[in-house]
């Protein structure tokens, strides 16, 4: 991938991820040694008023994913995100993004992981420096 490949306003293709689980959060659980109960015990989330609800960094690793799907890690020099709303086992994510600014090799772009409703569920900007053609 080049600089020349990308302008401003180019979106990249959205990257599907099946339905949350619970055994999914419970392999996450095991994983990231993020044991909070709040993400795998129904009694626990019910009387959080929240059920059970995905690890925050489960869907960020989502997201992530998507973006050196569509750049080679080597070319992404900063990353960041804010997370917006929970999600929820049964949920299905869908993580898009679009070039936001070109400035000589350096692009700007953003990304979010959201439901098929459009629900946000992380938002985050993203700056890789891409070597030019010429």
């Amino acid at each position: 991938m080049y600089v020349e490949d990308l302008q401003e306003g180019d979106q990249f293709p959205v990257v599907r991820d099946p339905e949350i689980t619970r055994v999914q959060l419970v392999k996450y659980a095991g994983a990231s040694g993020d044991f909070n109960p709040l993400h795998t015990v129904e009694e626990v989330g019910e009387q959080a008023g929240t059920g059970v609800i995905a690890h925050g960094m489960l869907i960020m690793g989502m997201a992530s994913k998507a973006v050196t799907n569509w750049i080679p890690r080597q070319y992404i020099k900063k990353y960041n995100v804010r997370f917006r709303k929970m999600t929820h086992p049964g949920e299905e994510i869908e993580v898009v993004g679009k070039v936001l600014e070109k400035k000589d090799e350096r692009i700007v772009g953003e990304v979010q992981a959201r439901n098929p409703e459009g629900e946000v569920k992380v938002a985050g900007k993203f700056e890789v420096e891409l070597p030019s053609m010429g």
